[in-house]
């Protein structure tokens, strides 16, 4: 008898999404994560779409798919009831009874460095090396104190590190670390890895200080507790008010060259398949630095004129804000839909990396059901 194909499970699939883009990352109102299915069911195939709905549902019924990844939540405001009302009541009822787990990543998929906003630069031909945040994000580091004696510090050191302590850009097990003398009494009941009890104790020890991303405190900490051979360990976490280099709303970056402003938004409505680019006045002849936004960015206008952008893509823009840009930069409406889809294809790149060496039974498909739904004429 023929050994079951080795699948990797919802669960699986949810993690590596959570590694990726941590929903910590996400915004108050969002609703991103495992929205529908249980962890431990088996994948054989994930279909991967911008938005989930009823279409995508039975796109992935027809393809024989266990779970679908969007970047849209399908479930996004409370529903207290599921009598199929509306879309969004059937679209569940639907996969719970197909057996199709839903997740999604969204807000948390914008903020990350090679998430939403990497894709869309990729799409237009930005060099990844000059992309920065273009509003980053406050309050998402804290700095991590610990006291070790010196013959084991390397060994705390690494285990913060494979925790995901000590990472910053492309550097990692970053930190800092200064010599000097501990001293401690233990008292009854105390079980010392050094000294005696009653006794003061003066050792050699190290002081490690690493960065610890907010979202990856409470591994951290575990590993240093685990790796640490003090019974009490002495350390602070410090909450640093440090904007975070990499992680943030939007992006800017620069092009190899110069480029006429003419030409290139044609090239952006080309590489995007946009029916239309609404644009601000043409008050810059060419474009050097560009910033963008994928989905609704308006909010973002000010920070795209402070970083001195030539031209900001964006979507979703009302008649007024063109009017704020007016004189310090093109803004340009690309469509919602047309800015976000390229991430699609780094979901779908990302779990064949992750998954298909290990599990050779499994596979990815991008959707081919069109969910945007402004049309042009």
């Amino acid at each position: 008898m023929q050994d079951a194909p080795k699948l990797p499970t919802v669960g699986d699939i949810a993690h590596f999404m959570d590694r990726w883009a941590p929903p910590f990352l996400q915004e108050s109102y969002d609703n991103a994560g495992l929205l529908v299915g249980e962890g431990g069911r088996r994948v054989r195939k994930v279909l991967v779409g911008l938005d989930c709905n009823e279409a995508l549902i039975e796109e992935a019924e027809t393809e024989g798919a266990d779970m679908v990844v969007v970047h849209h939540p399908l479930i996004f405001k409370g529903i207290k009831r599921l009598v199929g009302q509306d879309g969004v009541q059937r679209t569940v009822e639907r996969a719970i009874r197909s057996g199709i787990a839903v997740h999604a990543a969204h807000t948390n998929l914008d903020h990350v460095p090679n998430g939403v906003n990497a894709a869309l630069a990729a799409q237009l031909g930005i060099p990844a090396t000059t992309l920065r945040p273009l509003q980053p994000k406050e309050n998402l580091l804290c700095q991590l104190v610990v006291y070790v004696p010196t013959s084991e510090a390397p060994g705390v050191a690494q285990a913060l590190f494979d925790a995901g302590a000590g990472t910053l850009g492309r550097y990692d097990q970053c930190g800092f670390e200064v010599d000097g003398i501990g001293g401690f009494r233990p008292l009854d009941g105390a079980q010392p890895a050094l000294g005696q009890v009653g006794e003061r104790t003066r050792v050699e020890e190290t002081r490690l200080e690493v960065l610890v991303p907010r979202w990856r405190l409470s591994p951290v900490l575990a590993a240093m507790r685990a790796a640490h051979p003090y019974e009490e360990i002495a350390h602070q976490v410090i909450s640093l008010e440090n904007p975070h280099p990499h992680i943030g709303s939007g992006m800017v970056g620069e092009l190899a060259a110069p480029q006429s402003m003419e030409g290139f938004l044609d090239r952006v409505k080309a590489a995007l398949g946009c029916g239309v680019i609404r644009h601000s006045w043409l008050v810059r002849q060419q474009v050097k630095r560009v910033a963008f936004c994928g989905g609704a960015g308006a909010f973002l206008t000010p920070d795209a004129i402070r970083q001195g952008a030539d031209l900001y893509i964006t979507s979703d823009l009302k008649y007024h804000d063109f009017e704020a840009a007016q004189g310090q930069l093109v803004l340009a409406d690309v469509g919602h839909f047309e800015s976000e889809w390229p991430v699609t294809h780094w979901i779908q790149e990302q779990l064949e990396k992750e998954f298909r060496d290990i599990f050779p039974n499994f596979a990815v498909r991008l959707a081919q059901n069109q969910t945007n739904p402004v049309h042009y004429r």
